[in-house]
């Protein structure tokens, strides 16, 4: 990082923000673990209905794969957020598109509707969280906070 860059403080709120990032995606990977590793009795055990864990374990590749890229894009975009890396910014990018075609397959495949409500709710917050993450590298990259 350049020294110019280093001397420009940031916000609290950045810092905040992108720390809440990392967690919240240390959490995402785990639940990536669970659903895309766990067998339909693992599934069941977590609470969910036959048909639900059936679903789960009918998930093409393209979707896990979507999966992947957008929690591990968030995951290592919050990681170079922290550092103050301007390479956080594609990586989100990525990441988003990694939710949308999440989004999306939740959709064709059915998984919103045997999942209901709560799996709508819980994927569109994870689409608006990787969005901000997203619009806050841009933002900071802009004003040169990041190297």
């Amino acid at each position: 990082m350049s020294l110019a860059i280093a001397e420009k403080k940031l916000p609290l709120w950045f810092w905040i923000a992108a720390g809440l990032g990392l967690v919240w995606n240390v959490y995402g990977v785990y639940q990536f673990q669970g659903s895309v590793f766990g067998s339909q009795a693992d599934l069941m055990a977590q609470g969910m209905t036959a048909a639900q864990a059936q679903a789960y374990a009918a998930i093409p590749l393209w979707m896990n794969l979507a999966f992947a890229i957008g929690v591990f894009g968030g995951l290592i975009g919050s990681g170079l957020l922290m550092l103050r890396n301007r390479l956080a910014t594609p990586v989100f990018a990525a990441s988003l598109a990694g939710y949308v075609v999440l989004y999306i397959g939740d959709i064709t495949e059915g998984i919103f509707a045997v999942m209901g409500a709560p799996q709508v709710i819980v994927l569109t917050v994870v689409v608006l969280i990787a969005a901000g993450l997203l619009w806050m590298s841009r933002r900071f990259e802009r004003d040169g906070m990041l190297a």
